[in-house]
């Protein structure tokens, strides 16, 4: 598994650039700058930027599961949240390293220029919180990640994810924050990026892979065919988070085994999906919350 937007922080490969220089070269050549210093002391402030953050986080990403020894065919399937899915596809032999960095860096310019707020909800089931939305006229705000049960994260124009936030809290969500972006991502008011990031990805030389990498649009498998209509489709469309593990966990699992019998690893040093996989385990068979 691989982690997406928001595990960026000052630090971040501190223990992999100098383990990697040729790969960290060919990264700096293709971003124009030095993606060691951005991670490392990040003079300039870039990192709570989209544009910078992402391209990043993908080379972290790529170094950590690099700097654990493992290969794509090591396992049966692979799987990335949001950002985190480039280097899934990566992984598992879709698109090169150069090839995944280009079209992240394509997908980080074309959503920057879209405004938007996002906001984590914990303590409410999905259903519950579009009934909240429903009910205080909130129709601009958008599911934009189904991360678990009782976890999930919205995305609209900003003044609306403040409304969203207050009822939210008044029915009863345990947190409702907002997240360090500027854009909501995954949700119509990314409409604008679909033009230029079409662009991107026509021109990537993608391939057949080698491992199966569960796409977050539609819970199942990538077919390779439509690996570029998925990620730019994927823009506008919700990261289904909860829905891709337990797919997981249904076709590869076995009830009677510990853990169902699949083990999940996270490349990289944050275990965020982790905890995720951990709650979705948690939470498989339990009574409905009405």
């Amino acid at each position: 598994m691989f982690p997406g937007q928001g595990v960026q922080r000052q630090g971040m490969g501190e223990d992999l650039f100098e383990r990697f220089p040729r790969l960290v070269d060919r990264a700096n050549d293709i971003l124009g700058y030095s993606v060691r210093d951005l991670c490392l002391s990040d003079p300039a402030g870039r990192l709570s930027d989209s544009r910078f953050s992402q391209p990043a986080i993908y080379v972290v990403n790529a170094l950590a599961y690099r700097a654990e020894g493992l290969r794509g065919d090591d396992f049966d399937v692979l799987l990335g949240h949001s950002l985190g899915e480039y280097n899934a596809l990566e992984a598992a032999g879709y698109i090169g390293f150069e090839a995944g960095l280009e079209l992240v860096r394509a997908r980080a310019e074309a959503t920057a220029k879209c405004s938007g707020a996002m906001l984590a909800v914990v303590g409410l089931e999905l259903r519950r919180v579009h009934a909240v939305l429903r009910h205080a006229g909130l129709d601009e705000v958008e599911t934009a990640n189904v991360n678990s049960r009782f976890q999930t994260v919205l995305g609209g124009p900003d003044l609306d994810i403040g409304h969203a936030r207050s009822a939210l809290v008044r029915a009863g969500a345990r947190i409702a924050t907002r997240l360090p972006v500027t854009g909501a991502y995954h949700t119509r008011h990314m409409a604008a990026a679909i033009a230029p990031f079409s662009s991107a990805t026509a021109a990537a030389p993608f391939r057949r892979g080698h491992t199966p990498v569960v796409a977050n649009r539609t819970a199942r498998p990538h077919d390779a065919s439509l690996v570029r209509r998925d990620l730019v489709d994927h823009l506008t469309s919700p990261v289904l988070w909860q829905q891709s593990v337990e797919w997981i966990l249904d076709t590869h699992g076995d009830p009677d085994l510990p853990n169902e019998g699949v083990d999940f690893q996270e490349a990289g040093a944050t275990r965020v999906l982790t905890r995720l996989v951990s709650h979705i385990r948690r939470d498989r068979g339990a009574p409905d919350h009405d």
